[in-house]
């Protein structure tokens, strides 16, 4: 006989700082309650067929979020400790992207349609093709953006440019800013007469599988870890019908300091990358964690050193993350042929008896192996020394894929060996940066935030204009009477969108 009294674990907010619980601000969902906000949302999905209406959800959204700036950073603050400032920035970039989609919807280019007229010389019957919504889309939270890579962020946003009601699971780590933000964003779609459906919310570890299981969903965005995002990736690649699973695993973003930039920026370079792989404490998805620098950089690694070493040590997201850091920085400085630079550690301060220092281990490119080239989440990153091209290309052959590879070069490196250095690093990354540093993602139409595998499961971008295409597909009309298209494809433009014409 089953018990009649089982009740769902209580969600809780934790302090980062002390490590304290918190309230009870949700409940774990189950099966149903899953089911329950996925049907909702595909309920709620045809009330976004019109691009008028999504413009203004998106403007609503950004609108409610801007007008509760102050609980939203203050509540965001207390879950993740990542500061008013920051998080005052995050907003503002989150409130950015949803009016930016807005204009997007409205431009209506993203629905790349084309029309090819019947031509009986070619033998060519009259086609006209546009992308079309898939429907609901799954979105898993990340854990260092409550607010741009979470339940207002750039997946929700661009699903609901393209015409896709969203279920979001939310992070542990901020559920209380996720409970806020999604009911900022249900009242916008109230206010514009969007069923507030559209946008569900689950909590637990549980609704994960569930979520991408559920026969509505149609795709996934996820940010997160490998060994989490990989094995919901296999899910989808398992349902009976399988689904797109756009993933932001992890990433090392390797980072190339030519011997001649070493030699003439070693003071800049050393308290650029210091302030890069620390922002955030660490907790950027670009922090670059691995550092190729030239045998005797010894200027560059003092530069480096001394200013981590000024940089005052902060907390992590959660406790597990916190011991997930110092067991990880220990084994790396136990690997063969490291140096410990400046040691990662837990260093207590007045704000937050969990704070941690960041740390710099050294090895040489011969022996880069093993956990040295996998991505240590945190403040701490690895110099590994090349003496020669020969080496440093043979340690860039053990690399794996990365959201981005950062190249720093002397001001008269303008020639063939610099962009055979880029060209050799390319397959590698999505983005490719010069003489600036990885950490900043910006939102605008020529951004790309993704890469090859582990850094992502497809080709596509989280970030700019394009992240919208993740949750679109092609779909034809051949011969179709004008009076039965859809308006976008009719001759006279009716809507105004961008037509490719020929014949």
């Amino acid at each position: 006989m089953q018990p009649t009294d089982v009740r769902p674990d209580p969600v809780r907010t934790h302090d980062p700082r002390t490590g304290e619980p918190g309230r009870a601000v949700a409940v774990e969902a189950g099966p149903a309650e899953v089911d329950r906000a996925v049907r909702a949302a595909a309920v709620a999905g045809p009330a976004l067929a019109d691009r008028v209406v999504r413009a203004a959800l998106l403007r609503a959204a950004a609108g409610q979020l801007a007008a509760a700036a102050e609980q939203v950073v203050a509540a965001a603050d207390a879950e993740t400790a990542l500061g008013p400032a920051r998080l005052t920035g995050e907003l503002a970039r989150t409130t950015y992207q949803l009016r930016a989609f807005a204009e997007q919807v409205e431009q209506g280019a993203f629905l790349d349609v084309a029309i090819d007229r019947a031509d009986p010389a070619l033998n060519r019957p009259d086609l006209r093709r546009m992308k079309v919504p898939l429907g609901v889309v799954a979105v898993f939270a990340a854990s260092n953006f409550p607010l741009a890579f979470s339940v207002p962020g750039g997946d929700t946003a661009s699903a609901l440019a393209a015409g896709c009601p969203v279920v979001v699971k939310a992070h542990p780590d901020h559920p209380a800013t996720s409970e806020l933000c999604a009911g900022l964003l249900r009242r916008a779609a109230a206010e514009v007469g969007v069923p507030e459906g559209v946008l569900g919310l689950v909590h637990g570890f549980a609704a994960g599988p569930e979520l991408v299981r559920h026969p509505l969903v149609a795709a996934v965005g996820f940010t997160g870890s490998v060994r989490g995002g990989r094995a919901l990736y296999d899910l989808a690649a398992a349902r009976p019908v399988p689904i797109p699973f756009h993933g932001e695993l992890g990433s090392l973003n390797p980072v190339v300091v030519t011997e001649r930039a070493a030699a003439t920026r070693a003071e800049e370079i050393g308290a650029g990358l210091a302030a890069s792989f620390t922002l955030g404490s660490g907790q950027f998805c670009v922090k670059p964690g691995l550092v190729l620098v030239p045998a005797g950089a010894d200027r560059l690694e003092e530069a480096l050193t001394g200013a981590a070493a000024a940089v005052p040590p902060g907390p992590l997201l959660d406790l597990r993350m916190r011991e997930a850091f110092l067991a990880g920085a220990r084994r790396r400085a136990a690997q063969p042929g490291v140096r410990v630079l400046l040691a990662a550690g837990p260093q207590p301060t007045g704000e937050s008896g969990l704070a941690v220092r960041p740390g710099v281990l050294a090895v040489d490119a011969a022996e880069l192996t093993g956990e040295l080239l996998e991505e240590c989440f945190g403040p701490l990153t690895v110099l590994a020394r090349y003496r020669d091209e020969d080496e440093l290309g043979a340690a860039l052959g053990r690399l794996g894929g990365s959201l981005t590879a950062t190249v720093q070069l002397a001001a008269d490196e303008r020639g063939p060996a610099a962009t055979a250095l880029l060209e050799r690093l390319r397959p590698l990354v999505g983005r490719l940066v010069v003489d600036q540093w990885p950490t900043g993602v910006a939102v605008a139409p020529a951004m790309h935030h993704g890469g090859p595998y582990p850094a992502g499961t497809s080709g596509s971008t989280s970030v700019g204009a394009t992240a919208v295409e993740r949750w679109l597909r092609p779909v034809a009309y051949q011969n179709v009477p004008p009076e039965l298209l859809p308006p976008e494809l009719r001759d006279g433009n009716p809507l105004g969108v961008p037509q490719r014409t020929t014949g």
